[in-house]
Formats: structure tokens, sequence, C-alpha cells
């Protein structure tokens, strides 16, 4: 078997562009304040392209003071495709400031959060939720110069959805409310903060609290969770999120009933399939491309000392989208 052949290294770079490395260097990391000629900087960048140079990332990092890596940790929870989309915005959003996203998946059951920041050489570690403080002073010693969020703030953010669910249906005359919690016990936490929001809303309007049964991903526990609502005369139920929703819709079809004329359901998250469900779901939307980009400004106002831009446009405050289903 013919060995490939070895990395190219900016010493290579140097001598097929008839320049010092230290020009290469500047060239490479757009170092500011070095007048290189124009036609210098195209030889060096023409001969990293011929021979397929690709800079080490501690070299990077001296170079930049700080590597160009983010560690995002993800809690063991399922991976839907609200998470699976914000992932993607956010990756993208950090491209366009020429930082690169690397995941971690505590589900994975491998190494320890701060030992894979060590290894990857992460400048900043961002999490779903935030970090104990004393996992963010271990993150620190692991070589983070940053580690967002900061404070229990943005779990909070949670609780609006709730509101908005029951709202929608207390808007539409429901006033015996439902709520759907995940069976998975690792989004409880965050079914939960919703909970909160549709709690408050009932009690804003003087209404009994929602009835709260766990929901499975599977017709025949949703489909009694279902006949106990109706046997307590809950008419609409908000569920924890999209998937649970379509469950409650499984079970009202196995009872030979349907939405919303038995029993009205909201979703939220807005996942790809919401539309294509029997009845189409009504749900709460987020604008991800908005979320992954104000969370990577945030990232980089944090690596800068810079501002987090706050006009309207930067907002991911949620929708409604109004389907079939109520």
């Amino acid at each position: 078997m013919t060995r490939p052949n070895k990395r190219s290294t900016s010493a290579d770079v140097a001598l097929a562009a008839g320049v010092s490395r230290t020009t290469v260097s500047f060239v490479l990391n757009n170092r500011p304040g070095q007048s290189i000629p124009e036609d210098t900087r195209q030889r060096v960048l023409e001969a990293a392209r011929r021979l397929d140079y690709r800079p080490h990332a501690s070299g990077r990092a001296l170079a930049a003071g700080r590597s160009d890596i983010v560690l995002l940790s993800i809690p063991d929870i399922p991976i839907g495709p609200g998470i699976s989309r914000f992932i993607e915005e956010l990756a993208t959003a950090l491209a366009e400031h020429r930082l690169t996203l690397v995941t971690h998946l505590a589900g994975a059951h491998g190494r320890a959060l701060p030992d894979v920041c060590a290894t990857v050489n992460a400048s900043v570690v961002v999490g779903l939720s935030p970090f104990e403080p004393a996992v963010v002073e271990v993150l620190h010693r692991a070589g983070a110069d940053v580690v967002l969020p900061e404070t229990h703030g943005e779990a909070a953010v949670m609780q609006p959805v709730g509101r908005m669910q029951a709202e929608h249906l207390i808007d539409r005359g429901h006033r015996e409310l439902g709520y759907a919690l995940p069976a998975h016990p690792n989004l409880r936490a965050m079914a939960e903060e919703r909970l909160v929001g549709v709690r408050d809303a009932c009690a804003d309007c003087g209404l009994e609290p929602p009835v709260v049964l766990e929901t499975s991903l599977e017709v025949a526990t949703a489909a009694v969770a279902v006949g106990e609502w109706l046997r307590r005369s809950v008419t609409g139920v908000c569920a924890f999120n999209d998937e649970t929703a379509m469950a409650v819709l499984a079970g009202l079809r196995a009872q030979g009933l349907a939405a919303p004329a038995d029993l009205a359901v909201i979703g939220a998250d807005d996942i790809p399939t919401a539309g294509l469900t029997v009845p189409p779901l009504t749900t709460v939307s987020f604008d991800l491309p908005a979320a992954g980009h104000r969370r990577a400004a945030t990232i980089v106002a944090a690596l800068t000392g810079g501002s987090v831009p706050t006009s309207p446009e930067w907002t991911n405050s949620p929708i409604i989208i109004e389907r079939s289903s109520t």
C-alpha cells in the first residue's frame, strides 16, 4: 500500500511562494496591521491552495491568542428535529465568524466535558441550559475562556411557550385544559417549565389547573390518557412538544375520535412533520435561524468584549402556527 503524502507545513508554503514563514503566517491568519503586497499575498494563497495546506489548530490558536473551537454540550435528552435544526443554524452562524462548532453528547457516556474541552482546546463552552458554578470553574481550568449561558435566566424562556399554548386554547372557549407530559425522564425539567406557563395562564383566567397526564410515544398509552382527559371534561390539551402532541392525536384516532371536535390539541416546536398530521397540528414555532445567530453573536461578544445586538430583528419571540387541530 502506498503511504499518503505527509501533511504540508507552513515551511512548505513559504518555500513554494518564495517568502518567509512569518509572511505566510501574516497572510493566512489575516493579521491586522501588516502591509503585505497584494502580489505576495496572492502567491502565498495560491501556494497554500496548491499544497492543500491546513494550519494546525495549535498554530491557529497561538496566532489568534485563542482557538476557533466552540464546544456545545448537549444534555442526555432525545435529539429531536428542533435541537438538530438549532445546532445546524448555530454552526452556520459561527462559521461566519470563523469559529468551528464541536458537539459533546452527554448521553454518549464517553469522556467528561472538561476532558473534551481540554482535548479540542475549546475557547468557548456553551450549553442548552446553564452549567452549575462548580462545572464552570472546572471548564475554565480546562482552558475555556468563555462558558455560556452564565445564569439560569434562560430556563424561564420555556414558560412563555406553555402560556401561549394555554392562552390559544382559552381564547377559543376551552375552560378545562390538560397537559401532556413526555414519558422520557430527561425531558421532564423542560416539560415542567412549559407546564408552569400553562398553569399561570389558567390561574390568570380563573380556571382550574390543567389535568396533567404522562403520555409516551405509543398509541395505547396515549389512548389511555385521552380517555382520562375526556372523563374529566378536558376539552383542550397542551402537549409538551409536537411529538407528544402527535401521540395524543394518535390516541384520539385509536378511540374513534378526532381533533378538535372531541379534543383540541396544540404542540410546540413546529417540527417539519407538524403540518402533515391528521389533522395538521397547531403549534408554537421558534425562529431557529434567528436563535442560532443570536447565540453566535453572544459568543462572539463574550470573546471580543463587544455587545450583543438588541434590535428587533435579533429577537426570537415564539409565535403560534394555527392549523386544524385546535
